[in-house]
């Protein structure tokens, strides 16, 4: 860690903070095509994906924040964000910002505002987790954070608001856009950048007294974390370390979609996982293919947890959880919202119980999408499990109280295309 300060630590802020900084960004005078150097987040690109993106472009994001195996992984990625300032490939903006970062999916804008987000202990009531985090994807994240000395994808906070922070991110539709560029799965991208003090100085003001849920990005949170109390403890006090890159969208204005999160267990074998399963569930077998299972999936959640079980090619529904195996597996000192989510059924019941699969990433791999899941099911010869998605409602009336739901619980969308804009400690420090 190159950057260091030597006075007292900051005090922790007890506001919603999101300051301005030096954004670093791809130079589009060294960069051909600025949608081939960026990425999906890096904890939804398989194998496959980090081939293409990897071929998409010398440059492209994946290089830094996936790089491949090996005991220099993390110093391989810090030379190459070294080497691609040094080659102007990436430049620092002159002066600190707040961005806009608009991005359209088939013919709908969301909108955000990206900044340095002040990081606040949970207990201050400003950040609201809303689930676990494993010490694996941390402790991955932390070992690139350190070797780069940067933020190199921006996490995904949501707040209520409408006020005049919105109306600042609304108002930059006057202006050029500094990027504005359609990525390859369609998706259109802006960027602007708000440098006017008067315009800072009144979205501070308006999200000063809000709350922000963590939508997305739990684990790079809970590194930033991390990062910052080994700095003040190594005497470092008040510096970049304080602060993480984030994106903050109000969903007041732009509503964000909430979906499952789905699991596939390769190891178990669908038939033993329903054949067990039913000593708890009503077990239902589905005609038809997955999109006809989903809806009837859709439709039991309506009567209470509803889980879908597939091989690939088969698909049952999984209804009516004893009460009894629920009052026994689950703990009893949590809210009933929380005790009858669908993630905790499965891992308490299903998983523990009845599968007796250990809840690691060895034995559980988790899937954005039903397809990749349930495809996955079937080149394992595993098990798929498809969750229904939780009503926006409950995951922030659980955070507000202080509850945090099951790790992977929730996906939030859209989720913010990463390489628009970085944030280095070097920079946001000069």
């Amino acid at each position: 860690m190159t950057v260091e300060r030597t006075s007292a630590a900051a005090p922790a802020p007890h506001n919603l903070v999101l300051a301005p900084f030096r954004g670093v960004r791809f130079n589009p005078a060294r960069v051909r095509d600025l949608g081939a150097v960026t990425t999906p987040p890096y904890d939804i690109i398989d194998a496959d994906g980090v081939g293409l993106l990897e071929h998409s472009d010398p440059h492209n994001l994946v290089r830094l924040i996936l790089p491949r195996d090996g005991a220099e992984r993390y110093a391989r990625a810090a030379r190459a964000l070294d080497r691609w300032l040094a080659e102007e490939v990436l430049v620092t903006d002159p002066e600190p910002a707040l961005y806009v970062y608009e991005q359209a999916i088939d013919g709908r804008a969301h909108r955000g505002l990206i900044g340095a987000l002040g990081l606040c202990p949970f207990e201050a009531g400003v950040i609201l987790p809303h689930e676990d985090v494993m010490p694996g994807p941390v402790a991955d994240r932390l070992e690139l954070m350190r070797a780069t000395r940067a933020n190199l994808e921006p996490i995904l906070l949501a707040y209520e608001g409408g006020g005049a922070a919105s109306d600042e991110t609304s108002a930059v539709d006057t202006r050029q856009p500094l990027v504005d560029v359609e990525t390859s799965d369609g998706s259109r991208h802006r960027l602007w950048a708000i440098t006017d003090p008067a315009a800072l100085a009144r979205i501070a003001a308006d999200l000063a007294p809000r709350q922000a849920l963590i939508a997305d990005g739990h684990h790079r949170y809970a590194t930033y974390q991390r990062l910052q109390a080994e700095q003040h403890a190594a005497g470092r006090g008040p510096g970049p370390w304080d602060f993480g890159l984030a994106l903050l969208v109000d969903t007041t204005r732009w509503p964000l979609e909430v979906r499952g999160m789905h699991r596939v267990v390769p190891a178990l074998a669908a038939e033993d996982a329903v054949r067990l399963a039913s000593k708890a569930f009503r077990v239902t077998r589905l005609e038809g293919d997955l999109d006809a299972a989903l809806r009837a999936q859709g439709e039991a959640r309506e009567r209470g947890p509803a889980l879908l079980v597939s091989d690939g090619r088969r698909h049952w529904l999984l209804t009516d959880p004893d009460p009894a195996a629920v009052e026994a597996a689950v703990p009893r000192d949590r809210p009933r919202a929380w005790r009858w989510l669908e993630a905790t059924i499965l891992h308490a019941v299903l998983l523990d119980r009845l599968w007796h699969v250990p809840d690691t990433t060895e034995h559980i791999q988790y899937r954005h999408v039903a397809p990749a899941a349930v495809a996955e099911a079937a080149a394992t010869g595993g098990t798929a499990v498809l969750l229904n998605a939780v009503p926006e409602s409950t995951v922030r009336d659980l955070a507000a109280a202080g509850v945090r739901m099951p790790r992977k619980s929730t996906s939030f969308h859209p989720k913010p295309r990463s390489g628009f804009v970085l944030r280095t400690f070097e920079a946001d420090h000069s």
